[in-house]
């Protein structure tokens, strides 16, 4: 696991080169003439501001930046590399939850969502021999057949927000997960759109450049 707290704050050059580990599980170092590849399969989990200074929140009435340093900020993220980002949650301020007012957050435990895991992991491996995240681009076509109707809902949200032919096999990707997850055999417009709305600095960008 490689964490990454205040992503823009790494320079891109050095983002631009986890591109090749996240999609291959690999990486190359080349020196004096010689190639060496080394196994480098991690999971990478980054953590950002929306804005230089972490004010925005889709209005600039509390904003100390402006659109273009907001864009700025977060142009430092290549679209490659956000490709390769299967989920990416916003994390609103919210002040009521941290107040004490005796109200218990009910859901599914720890030990639930673990069993969850372990049968849709079971499910893959019986459907397909493998993990979803290791389906090749053609065979994740076969695995995650739409209807014309949910076929359309997905390439009408992949081209609102200009993703491109990766991020399209990654969103089908993570359908499929939720579907599994779900226990269901085939993914649905409900599995599309949680995907996609795990995009959420596709999104943010989006929403800046409408200002």
């Amino acid at each position: 696991m490689l964490f990454l707290d205040e992503l823009p704050e790494f320079s891109r050059h050095v983002l631009d080169c986890l591109r090749e580990p996240l999609e291959s599980g690999e990486i190359t170092i080349s020196r004096a003439g010689h190639n060496v590849k080394f196994p480098a399969n991690f999971q990478l989990i980054c953590a950002l501001n929306p804005s230089p200074c972490g004010q925005f929140d889709g209005s600039l009435a509390s904003c100390r930046s402006t659109p273009d340093q907001i864009l700025n900020y977060l142009n430092k993220l290549s679209g490659p590399l956000l490709d390769r980002i299967d989920i990416q949650v916003a994390v609103p301020r919210e002040t009521s939850s941290l107040r004490l007012d005796g109200t218990q957050v009910t859901g599914e435990t720890s030990e639930q969502m673990k069993q969850r895991v372990v049968a849709a992991r079971q499910l893959q491996y019986r459907r397909q021999g493998c993990l979803n995240s290791e389906l090749k681009a053609s065979e994740v076509v076969s695995h995650c057949m739409l209807t014309d109707a949910d076929h359309e809902f997905l390439i009408t949200a992949i081209e609102k927000l200009k993703l491109s032919h990766r991020a399209y096999h990654r969103t089908l990707r993570l359908a499929r997960s939720i579907a599994d997850l779900d226990n269901q055999k085939k993914v649905q417009k409900p599995h599309l759109a949680e995907a996609m709305g795990y995009r959420a600095l596709d999104q943010l960008i989006d929403q800046v450049r409408s200002l």
